[in-house]
């Protein structure tokens, strides 16, 4: 489940979609009615979050540093400290969702059937996020230009504005849905806002840490509880970071000229196919 988590949670495919299909399929030994599972799913993500950190550890102290920079002086003066407070935007729409509905999301893990359905609306959302994409390449001209001379013609992170990434924060609260992923509607947002996939997936995982650790200072905290193996737990976290640390070196290289397409049609086929092997119980 560690190695599964981290292997799915940044690419386009919805991790918890996986997290909650595979277990049924497989007829592994895991109740995602049980109140430890969403926790469980959660401290995965905290290795992912691990994982991030190592990659963006410089980053993140300039970050941080320029966070509050900004915040003393009372303006904002240079990229850093305009993606720092991209990033604070872009991180409160989910915090505020996310408890809002907390209770009704937590129900929805339980049923691989609504996974799989969602896992196919996902597919079809990052189909539609790069069918707009090439509408906006067609617009600036530059459709018949070599893939990466194409990405050229669209904008870093920094540039965005404070609007795009609060919709973009907005629509992580759609990964509370298992089937539907967090990295797609994040990226496909960047998208949309006129960022370059390389750009707009760095957004994303830069986007995810601070949602991850706010959710695991809610979750995690249930695990302390009689009977729970903490260390096979913490184990699996740990294997999570690993893969995900691979995950997320391999998807900035394929998104300097690669399309979120292979993504799409893979979620609509696994999804798919997920719900005949569950209705017919293969």
């Amino acid at each position: 489940m560690g190695l599964l988590q981290g292997a799915t949670e940044l690419f386009p495919v919805s991790s918890l979609g996986h997290s909650v299909i595979i277990p049924s399929l497989l007829h592994w030994q895991f109740q995602q009615s049980d109140p430890t599972f969403v926790p469980f799913l959660v401290l995965l993500h905290l290795g992912t979050a691990g994982a991030l950190l190592v990659l963006y550890r410089q980053q993140w102290v300039d970050i941080i540093r320029a966070f509050f920079t900004a915040a003393v002086r009372g303006r904002i003066t240079t990229p850093a400290e305009r993606l720092a407070m991209l990033l604070m935007t872009g991180t409160i729409p989910a915090a505020i969702l996310g408890v809002f509905f907390e209770t009704r999301i937590k129900s929805l893990f339980a049923s691989p059937y609504v996974a799989a359905g969602f896992l196919g609306v996902n597919g079809l959302l990052l189909l539609g996020f790069e069918q707009l994409r090439r509408r906006a390449e067609r617009r600036a001209a530059v459709d018949s230009k070599p893939r990466e001379e194409q990405e050229q013609s669209f904008a870093q992170a920094e540039r965005i504005s404070f609007r795009a990434a609060a919709v973009i924060g907005a629509c992580q609260a759609l990964a509370f849905l298992p089937g539907m992923s967090r990295s797609g509607v994040t990226i496909g947002g960047g998208l949309l806002a006129g960022l370059r996939h390389q750009e707009a997936a760095r957004f994303s995982f830069l986007l995810a840490t601070p949602t991850i650790l706010g959710a695991g200072i809610v979750e995690v905290p249930q695990l302390l509880s009689t009977g729970v193996p903490i260390g096979e737990y913490i184990a699996a976290a740990l294997l999570s970071g690993v893969a995900a640390y691979a995950s997320a070196r391999f998807l900035l290289r394929y998104f300097r000229s690669g399309r979120l397409d292979p993504y799409g049609w893979y979620c609509i086929a696994a999804g798919a196919v997920s719900l005949v092997l569950l209705t017919f119980r293969v």
